[in-house]
């Protein structure tokens, strides 16, 4: 009986030293690169979380604005890619009229002095509305943005123009195919150097038909997520990276990313060769919802050579942070 306890300790301690080895940093090359940043929206004004839900409208509880900006502008991609931002994120959707609008919400009641669902309406009606209308920091005692975003809904092609060198990650939100057809017929029309310089991102079947119709355009799919991060936790051990991980981002909160296995740089590595990105969110709070990285206490979670992304919505004061890195 003895000797069978024997080989199965020996048999535990060999499997340990196995996985080990196959996670272990120690003996990988460490990363020579600094963090690639995401601005989620541009910069934009941020909100507090307490409470929050997916019915809350994030205007109506802004923190006391300590810049001008707003988020999906011109004006905020101009201002985050000058703070430091590799890489901006922004939303899109179509309008009754052919184009697409940079916009983050579904309905335009909560931000805006428009009224029902963004896509319901055209080019000319968005262009008419003041982005800025809804925002208040003291439960509307005060509007500090109204009058001021009054026709800056921009178009997909305006800032596409604006910014032809610079990276863009566009989120598509829609599950209709015939729509991601129309945004590959756009996107299809810019030379091939701009091309190279998006990414778009979402789930369902626009991404599919996205995809079919511009295969060398980088396309990920955000419809297995949570799968991936399940399925990771339970086989990542063995360097198996899960379907569900593959040709996606890999989003994971600074306070969880530690116990993935082969974080960091293993990690990095392995979901490379299968066209996913590590993102790092700000720390996981128990609320269900994602946050950024956004300040010098969240920045310190992450590793100073990290050849991944960081999630910011304040890229003002991460930027900043980043470039002075040793």
């Amino acid at each position: 009986m003895l000797r069978i306890f024997r080989y199965i300790a020996a048999i535990i301690v060999l499997l340990a030293a196995g996985i080990f080895i196959l996670n272990t940093n120690l003996l990988a090359p460490a990363s020579a690169e600094k963090p690639m940043l995401i601005a989620h929206r541009g910069l934009g004004q941020t909100f507090h979380r307490e409470g929050l839900t997916g019915e809350t409208c994030t205007a109506e509880r802004i923190f006391p604005p300590e810049h001008d900006y707003l988020e999906n502008t011109i004006e905020g991609f101009a201002a985050a890619f000058e703070a430091g931002a590799d890489m901006v994120e922004f939303d899109i959707h179509p309008t009754t009229d052919g184009h697409f609008v940079v916009f983050h919400d579904w309905t335009l009641d909560c931000r805006t002095d428009g009224h029902g669902v963004t896509r319901d309406h055209s080019l000319a009606e968005l262009k008419s509305l003041d982005i800025g209308y809804g925002y208040t920091a003291d439960n509307g005692k005060s509007f500090p943005f109204r009058g001021k975003g009054a026709g800056m809904m921009p178009t997909l092609d305006e800032v596409l123009f604006a910014f032809a060198d610079k990276r863009f990650l566009i989120n598509i939100k829609s599950d209709d195919p015939e729509e991601g057809k129309r945004l590959a017929e756009k996107l299809s029309m810019l030379p091939p150097e701009h091309q190279d310089f998006l990414t778009v991102y979402g789930g369902g079947a626009a991404i599919d038909a996205l995809h079919q119709a511009m295969p060398s355009l980088r396309v990920l799919g955000t419809d297995n997520a949570r799968k991936c991060l399940v399925r990771y936790a339970l086989l990542g051990w063995s360097t198996i990276v899960p379907e569900s991980c593959r040709n996606t981002l890999f989003m994971i909160p600074t306070n969880v990313a530690p116990f993935a296995w082969g974080y960091p740089d293993r990690l990095i590595d392995r979901l490379r060769q299968y066209d996913t990105t590590v993102v790092l969110l700000g720390a996981y709070d128990g609320s269900g919802f994602s946050s950024g990285v956004d300040d010098g206490q969240g920045f310190a979670d992450v590793p100073a050579r990290f050849d991944g992304a960081v999630w910011t919505n304040r890229i003002d004061r991460i930027g900043p942070l980043s470039r002075s890195l040793p």
